[in-house]
């Protein structure tokens, strides 16, 4: 898959099958579409795009709005995509002004010239344009104008996104991981920088990587403790484009993760530490990503230190158990 972090760095194709979106979580229920769109392509000789939209468009639109929470930060999209097999992936930047086109100048500048587009592959309840005034109606309408075909997604597989979309979040916040997952089809993942904390998993025997989420508008699952498996790659999180990927993590490690603000410590802020198993590297300014397999228990106030370290001792053997097993 071929990646654009601006329409400008795209050559117009000969023939483009697009489809258009923000596919957070590109989840089980967008698989429908993304094959769709391939095998498109694959009977017409053409070329699958998928055009999306980075910051999300309702942080220009609705900039007071806070209560948007991604399934996905960015570049953990980028890389469900490319497993997805798509042929040429535009992130395009969203800003006041591209949301000001009207319809017809986003069909005429953005989808065909721009991308080449031949046929686009759309749910009834796309909207674009201004205002967001245009619609599938406008789209069908140009169509003969700007010799491209449409195609529409079945409401079913609209609504499948949609349910699925809901469940996904619904089940984080609850600490559900099995349906997140079920829902996602592969393990939910948190991805940051790991930076220095105050050294109390240390003191009593757990020392843990503190992770810093770049994305502040990524969702985090409940409070508690979670079996996950660690990513670790050798270079920290560019914090203004969000870029971190590389081609392979250079180590792959299980431990034990807490989502809290750790209330036995009088902790006032959320914290998001993790505990690998049986490894003692350093992993200060290291990317890693934190794959969610399952879900332990919720968080808890503890009388004392010791009997916190206790549970956490139980956690830790679940954690080995659930490896073990898995």
């Amino acid at each position: 898959m071929k990646i654009y972090r601006n329409l400008d760095e795209f050559e117009p194709l000969d023939y483009a099958i697009v489809t258009i979106g923000t596919f957070d979580g590109v989840h089980v229920g967008h698989q429908k579409i993304l094959n769709k769109i391939t095998e498109l392509a694959k009977h017409n000789t053409g070329e699958s795009v998928l055009l999306t939209f980075f910051p999300h468009p309702r942080l220009i639109i609705n900039p007071d709005d806070d209560s948007l929470r991604l399934i996905n930060d960015i570049e953990e999209k980028v890389e469900r995509l490319a497993l997805a097999g798509i042929d040429h992936l535009i992130i395009t930047p969203f800003t006041r002004d591209f949301s000001n086109q009207s319809p017809e100048e986003y069909i005429s500048n953005v989808l065909v010239n721009k991308i080449g587009c031949k046929k686009i592959v759309i749910g009834y309840d796309h909207h674009f344009g201004k205002d967001r005034k245009g619609t599938i109606k406008e789209l069908i309408h140009n169509a003969s104008i700007f010799d491209y075909t449409v195609e529409e997604i079945p409401e079913q597989d609209i609504e499948d996104v949609a349910v699925s979309s809901t469940r996904i979040r619904e089940s984080l916040i609850k600490g559900d991981i099995d349906t997140a997952n079920k829902y996602l089809g592969y393990p939910f993942e948190l991805t940051g920088t790991v930076i220095r904390g105050d050294q109390i998993g240390r003191e009593i025997g757990f020392p843990t990587a503190n992770l810093h989420v770049h994305e502040s508008h990524k969702l985090i699952p409940a409070y508690g403790i979670y079996a996950v498996e660690v990513e670790i790659y050798p270079r920290a999180c560019d914090i203004e484009t969000g870029e971190y990927f590389q081609p392979e993590p250079e180590r792959i490690a299980k431990g034990m993760c807490y989502i809290g603000t750790r209330p036995t410590v009088d902790g006032m802020t959320r914290k998001i530490e993790v505990n690998l198993l049986d490894f003692n590297d350093d992993l200060y300014s290291k990317t890693i990503r934190v794959k969610f397999l399952s879900f332990i228990r919720h968080d808890q106030w503890f009388e004392s230190l010791d009997l916190m370290k206790e549970q956490i001792k139980k956690d830790e053997l679940m954690i080995r158990d659930f490896f073990q097993n898995a």
